[in-house]
């Protein structure tokens, strides 16, 4: 008599778990769970402060219309004779660029180096082009030239003006918001039926508005971690590596080249005649024997970023860098960072802004609020059950070795992700430990 011993040589020891949704849902549901309930508040003081930052061009021209504008008029003074009138204002400050007004009813920004600045910041006289008058002098921000309104809501989304211990709130909700987003993302995929209780409700609004928001989130994310601290300058570095870097207009000059200076007018009549459009700024060269700088810094569609040298001593333009020259990865950082700002597309990318921010908002309420309702009603405890843990031993280890790796990757140039990712573990195993489950 023959006995049939197929099922042991399937089911025994040596079986490997098969990989399936329903084998990895588990872990990726605690994950974004995880990451919804610690770093939720984070990014609801990033979606609020940005919010606010969002319709500050618009703001600074009305508070600062006195400085920004000027009544319309024929002729214009000499752009060397308006940067003198500013000198004069600023006599300890170092000129560091000139902005002409790009039209008749706007002022020409004087930028000045000062003594007690703090880095990024710069200190700008406003002059009259039609009767070189001063028309006030401001502390701005940035490579915008952000009025102060706009430089402190900036500060307030960037740091909550707590300096450099501030920016770790940015740069955790950057780190962290690409996971909640391709979490949840997954999650949609894989979605199971929702009921009609008022978590259910909640559950489908929570889906349908973050699948919405999904890819102008993961921008805002990508955009926003170029400028934090750490995460930034890995991605500096990695940028250099890969030759991805923005580049710039060369400054050099013959060694023998003479040491006299033709002017500001003339250096900005050249690069007209070139083909140079406003807005421009024209900055003089940082030590002798170097040429002028004029580059465009219209930040709108379709972006206008081309650059020119000139030699002080002839007016000769010596370099042009278009910005069609630029590496993709150099045009996809300047429009991604542009766009990040509400500057890109004008209104309409305020607009869209606007509709992340408050999507983002409603995500993470209704998140907080559909945990509240998983609480349990009797006992102590005070807010709503994680999912079930140890799901990871359910993924086999060809699929959780490369995941593991990845995400040692992705910690070591994303260090905030990867600290606050090991928190979270450090944490889960000692609620583990403290209050064990039976894995189902």
């Amino acid at each position: 008599m023959s006995i049939d011993r197929s099922d042991e040589r399937t089911a025994g020891p040596a079986a490997q778990p098969k990989l399936t949704w329903a084998a990895i849902r588990p872990l990726v549901l605690r994950l974004h769970f995880y990451a919804g309930v610690f770093i939720g508040p984070f990014l609801l003081v990033a979606a609020v402060t940005g919010l606010a930052y969002v319709w500050t061009p618009q703001l600074e021209q009305a508070v600062y219309d006195h400085e920004l504008h000027v009544p319309a008029a024929p002729g214009v003074v000499p752009l060397e004779q308006q940067a003198a009138v500013a000198r004069a204002a600023v006599p300890d400050g170092t000129v560091t660029g000139i902005r002409p007004g790009p039209t008749p009813a706007d002022s020409t920004q004087v930028i000045f180096d000062r003594p007690g600045l703090e880095p990024s910041y710069h200190w700008t006289v406003f002059v009259d082009p039609h009767t070189a008058e001063v028309r006030g002098q401001l502390e701005t921000y940035g490579s915008g030239q952000a009025m102060p309104v706009r430089g402190w809501v900036d500060t307030l989304h960037r740091s909550l003006h707590l300096g450099d211990v501030g920016r770790w709130y940015s740069e955790l909700a950057a780190s962290w918001l690409w996971v909640v987003v391709l979490a949840g993302i997954a999650l949609w995929l894989g979605k199971r039926k929702s009921s009609r209780s008022k978590r259910g409700r909640l559950l489908s609004w929570h889906r349908t508005t973050g699948l919405v928001i999904a890819a102008g989130l993961l921008v805002l994310s990508a955009t926003g971690l170029t400028w934090s601290e750490h995460a930034g300058a890995s991605i500096s570095e990695l940028r250099s590596e890969l030759d991805w870097t923005t580049p710039s207009v060369s400054t050099a000059l013959p060694a023998s080249a003479a040491r006299t200076d033709v002017g500001i007018d003339a250096v900005r009549a050249a690069t007209l005649s070139a083909g140079l459009a406003d807005p421009v700024e024209i900055r003089p060269p940082a030590t002798p024997g170097k040429a002028y700088v004029v580059q465009q810094v219209g930040r709108d569609w379709p972006t206008k970023a081309d650059s020119m040298a000139v030699d002080p001593a002839t007016g000769r333009i010596t370099d042009t860098l278009p910005f069609a020259d630029y590496s993709l990865a150099a045009k996809l950082a300047r429009w991604g960072i542009d766009a990040h700002m509400g500057l890109l597309f004008g209104v309409a990318n305020q607009i869209v802004l606007t509709a992340l921010a408050l999507g983002l908002i409603a995500v993470i309420v209704w998140g907080y609020r559909m945990w509240w309702l998983r609480r349990p009603t009797r006992g102590d405890a005070r807010a709503g059950r994680p999912p079930s843990r140890g799901t990871w031993r359910r993924i086999p280890g060809r699929v959780l070795a490369p995941v593991l790796v990845v995400t040692a990757v992705v910690g070591y140039y994303l260090p905030v992700f990867g600290l606050s990712l090991l928190g979270f573990l450090v944490v889960d195993l000692i609620v583990g430990a403290r209050r064990p489950e039976v894995v189902s």
